[in-house]
């Protein structure tokens, strides 16, 4: 009896058709079309509370203001006492001395940045994997919800975005395809990176791990290696003039705000990087398939293959160093992860450009899980000291004294409250309500006496002359059990208690009377008149 054979099943093939109209376009006319098209998208997204009512100011970037705001010759000795590199707020006194200090001004920066890591993405990911890449990698970059919330805020993670873009880049065009023209390229960005925030040096050492695969599969590892020594050479003698202040910062500075990391990073990076775990598994999913290949035995010696892998080792030997170094001393927190965002990004851009219709699937599914303004990480409101300022700063004249219970939102109290006050902390009167000095910070805390302090503050008054007292909300405690801020939310209690309970005081007004949930650190004021 003849034996019938079932016809072979096979897989649907997705291809994805591009129109004829389209197909007859010069390519670069349809890329930069797409580009330009993502690109006025993400702007109208990222400028939803970039100024205006929404778009106030937290601590972190009233103090970036704040140091910004000195002159140029002295910005770096104020960031001596601050722990930062001073590449953003060189740039951003520039850019204040152009078009102000306000906050829909200095947020323009960071949008700045932000938007141009679409066309220098795009051009990234056509430069690895071809024009469906570039366009994949034009949508990743406008949408993505870590750019987006951090384009409306001054600080300097976009520009870290923006120059890990550029030293990624650069890294895998020289070292892996060997154009050594591109070395200069992740020279300086790499230089710029250190300059910018203390995770570039995390940077630099993962690309030195990335480096060693690169090695072992090169034809010729002596030029290879005499490239890396010239390339990371010459970012370490840019940098020179600056490790003196780091060494100081190192020993003086630190985090101590800050608690040790767990084992919690691949959440953190679903979340707050990739916007979300059902995009992340969109992504992935669709970058597995696309990339399965160059796992095979034939593509493992790839520089396809080699590419993928550097993009793969950047992310996890840069949070690897960053851990690491964080259980000494902690320096972590998601935002800090800015640079390795584009080479997840482009990895992701290149795997689903290959996976054909599963890619164009997982793409779209990302930008809808991407657009939903929930996903986007941008808060409404940040802090509520505007509102106390709007409430009680008429109240106020020159020469009142305003307590701040958290130091480092004395900038944010300076920022946005009158001209011609005099500010305090809990351990005793601002010389710079511009910045806060970190230097032995806690020790100095934990050193100060509240009665003794205050009571110096308050003989510096006349009867008649009034003391603004702000204090933080600390009742959400799982966010204040950083030896830091444990303490200043003890101290800032009994300053409290000491305030109202002083005599000669007279307690005449309060606010906010409309408390708006501030996302970030919110705050209660009283405003006392002495009276004897």
């Amino acid at each position: 009896m003849a034996t019938v054979t079932a016809p072979r099943r096979t897989l649907p093939n997705f291809e994805v058709r591009v129109p004829a109209w389209i197909a007859r376009l010069p390519m670069w006319v349809t890329i930069s079309a797409i580009v330009l098209g993502c690109a006025a998208v993400s702007g109208f997204i990222r400028t939803r509370y970039i100024g205006g009512g929404a778009g106030q100011f937290w601590m972190d970037e009233a103090l970036t203001v704040g140091i910004s705001s000195h002159s140029l010759a002295s910005i770096p000795h104020v960031l001596r006492h601050d722990g930062s590199p001073p590449l953003f707020y060189l740039l951003l006194h520039a850019w204040m001395s152009a078009v102000g200090s306000s906050e829909a001004g200095t947020h323009a920066l960071s949008l700045l940045f932000g938007m141009l890591t679409i066309p220098v993405g795009a051009w990234a990911a056509w430069t690895l994997a071809g024009r469906w890449a570039a366009v994949i990698a034009a949508a990743l970059f406008a949408m993505n919800p870590f750019i987006t919330s951090y384009s409306q805020e001054t600080r300097m993670y976009t520009l870290m975005v923006l120059l890990g873009l550029l030293a990624t880049t650069g890294f895998i065009h020289g070292f892996i395809y060997r154009r050594r023209r591109y070395l200069i390229l992740f020279s300086v960005s790499e230089a710029l990176m250190l300059y910018t925030h203390a995770w570039g040096l995390f940077f630099g050492v993962a690309a030195v791990v990335a480096l060693i695969p690169v090695w072992r599969n090169s034809s010729e590892p002596r030029a290879l290696l005499r490239d890396a020594a010239l390339a990371f050479g010459a970012a370490a003698v840019l940098y020179i003039p600056w490790i003196p202040t780091l060494l100081y910062q190192a020993s003086h500075t630190g985090s101590p705000w800050d608690t040790a990391p767990n084992f919690g990073a691949p959440i953190q990076i679903s979340r707050n990087l990739m916007g979300g775990d059902r995009a992340t598994v969109s992504l992935v999913l669709a970058a597995s398939i696309g990339l399965a290949t160059y796992f095979t035995r034939s593509k493992w010696r790839s520089r396809e293959a080699q590419a993928m892998w550097v993009m793969i080792i950047l992310p996890i030997a840069t949070l690897g160093c960053g851990w690491l170094i964080s259980r000494l001393s902690p320096a972590w927190q998601y935002r800090y992860f800015a640079p390795i965002l584009p080479a997840l990004l482009l990895l992701a851009a290149v795997g689903v450009s290959r996976a054909k219709g599963v890619g164009l699937i997982a793409l779209v599914l990302t930008v809808v899980f991407w657009a939903n303004p929930a996903s986007s990480g941008v808060p409404k409101y940040k802090s509520d000291v505007r509102d106390i300022s709007g409430e009680l700063g008429p109240m106020l004249h020159p020469r009142d004294l305003v307590i701040v219970g958290q130091p480092e939102q004395v900038p944010l109290a300076w920022y946005y409250l009158p001209a011609g006050l005099r500010f305090a902390d809990t351990t005793g009167l601002s010389h710079d309500p511009q910045s806060m000095n970190w230097v032995d910070a806690l020790q100095r805390l934990q050193a100060s006496d509240p009665a003794a302090t205050l009571g110096r503050l308050l003989a510096s008054l006349r009867p008649g002359q009034q003391v603004l007292y702000v204090r933080p909300l600390t009742e959400g405690a799982n966010s204040w059990e950083a030896p830091w801020t444990e303490l200043v939310r003890r101290r800032s209690a009994q300053w409290g208690a000491l305030l109202a309970g002083d005599p000669s005081l007279k307690p005449i007004a309060w606010a906010p009377h409309n408390y708006r949930q501030a996302c970030c650190v919110a705050d209660s004021a009283i405003l006392y008149q002495k009276i004897s």
